[in-house]
């Protein structure tokens, strides 16, 4: 299961499972990512909740 992130700046692709990890990435300071990173780990439950809806499992 993985989550993308879009911003002006650039994207990124996070795992979200086994654990939340930086998949891929284009145009993104490190700082930003860490940033994306935290919000992706804060909202998990929240994601993970929209995959399954979305992809019906």
């Amino acid at each position: 299961m993985h989550v993308h992130v879009e911003c002006p700046e650039g994207e990124a692709k996070f795992w979200l499972e086994p654990v939340i990890s930086l998949a891929s990435y284009h145009g993104l300071s490190r700082n930003k990512l860490l940033k994306l990173q935290n919000i992706v780990e804060g909202r998990k439950n929240d994601i993970t909740k929209a995959w399954q809806k979305h992809f019906g499992r």
